[in-house]
């Protein structure tokens, strides 16, 4: 029933109608005709229309039936329209601008019944201005009552036409407040994806390591000390990489170097460095430089791709193969699978998600499965050509 109104609106609103109410009353105190109870029908008649002026934006509704009681004391006392019926325009304006969906279409219907009681209180109740409705003034009672539509018409619609405007406003903030919270999910999600890859391979080629290095120590300590370096540096690798996802998670607006096709060896030395036997064929090779999007995607593919062997693989060895078309570039990964269970098995995990979510968002394909005692790996990204 009330608006939330800011305290300088209220007190504008107020002020607006304290002066409304200092200019109208002397007139009507003037002009009040020579009835019973003329001071006081004026008084009366200012203060109701005041008092609708000063609540319109913050009641429409109320003020609507404060402008409805003013309009039937004046005709209750038969006074003629005066300099008062001013605030009737400005209450219609705000029914229809701010007033709920009922107030809206009281205001309307206020405009239609309000013009037909004007012209019938003129033309058949106020003496002083017509005295009786005959054929003679008939034409001009017509007159009057299409220039009171359209008079009050005119403020209503006004009113709805700022309505309109302030519906489309709310509707465009809250569709940019949409978007924004889907690119930010969108963000939080690719953060995600990246942080499980690196994670999750920076881990199991450290729990690799540790494993190996365990066995080993025993028979070569060098080995441990090996083992201990490649962890070390992994590590250290895994932890720039969080950092990086971190501060682009606190600061969206940056966007840190991402892996590319270059940094290829350095994920298949990792691998190697695990105690697995990577067999890489690159054919054909590049033609040019690829986009940074795809390259992003090949790295992440084959990231989670080789995690997957090392965790989950038979042992033996591990094959990569890459082509690089003119119009696409596909990915080939097999590992022996032996009985463990296939990655992802139960919809425990991500990084099967993670992969195809990757290729689908370069448009493109991946399927993963068991093909007898091999788990592989297949994609297909576009290229759109060479960049």
């Amino acid at each position: 029933m009330f608006r939330q109104l800011k305290p300088y609106q209220i007190v504008v609103d107020v002020v607006v109608a304290v002066l409304f109410a200092l200019i109208a009353l002397p007139y009507e105190l003037v002009t009040a005709p020579s009835l019973p109870y003329g001071d006081l029908s004026s008084i009366a008649v200012v203060l109701a229309m005041a008092a609708a002026l000063a609540v319109r934006r913050l009641s429409p509704g109320v003020a609507l039936g404060l402008a409805w009681t003013g309009a039937v004391l004046q005709m209750g006392f038969l006074r003629t329209p005066g300099f008062a019926d001013i605030a009737i325009f400005a209450v219609l304006y705000t029914t229809a601008a701010y007033g709920s969906r009922r107030v809206f279409w009281a205001g309307f219907a206020s405009t239609i019944v309000g013009a037909a009681t004007i012209t019938g209180y003129l033309f058949g109740a106020l003496p002083a201005f017509a005295g009786t409705l005959t054929g003679t003034n008939l034409p001009t009672a017509v007159a009057v009552l299409i220039a009171a539509v359209f008079g009050l018409g005119l403020w209503w619609t006004l009113g709805a036409l700022v309505r309109t405007g302030i519906r489309a406003r709310e509707n465009r903030k809250a569709q940019e407040a949409a978007e924004a919270e889907t690119v930010t999910e969108q963000e939080r999600v690719r953060i995600a994806r990246d942080m499980h890859d690196v994670v999750a391979h920076s881990l199991a080629v450290v729990i690799a390591q540790a494993d190996g290095a365990r066995y080993a120590a025993a028979a070569d300590p060098q080995a441990a000390t090996t083992a201990l370096g490649t962890i070390s540096t992994t590590a250290r690798s895994a932890l720039s990489d969080v950092r990086l996802l971190l501060t682009q998670l606190r600061h969206s607006q940056g966007e840190g170097p991402q892996p590319t096709i270059a940094d290829l060896e350095q994920l298949y030395a990792q691998v190697r460095s695990a105690g697995v036997d990577l067999r890489v064929d690159v054919d054909p090779v590049p033609p040019g430089v690829p986009p940074a999007a795809v390259q992003l995607a090949v790295y992440r593919i084959l990231q989670e791709a080789l995690t997957n062997a090392i965790r989950h693989g038979a042992g033996g060895a591990v094959t990569v193969r890459l082509a690089w078309h003119p119009d696409r570039v596909t990915i080939l990964v097999e590992n022996p699978a032996g009985d463990a269970p296939a990655p992802d098995d139960g919809g425990r995990g991500h990084g099967l998600i993670g992969m195809r979510e990757r290729a689908l968002l370069a448009g493109g394909t991946l399927d993963a499965g068991r093909e007898g005692g091999t788990f592989v790996v297949r994609a297909s990204l576009p290229i759109g050509g060479v960049a």
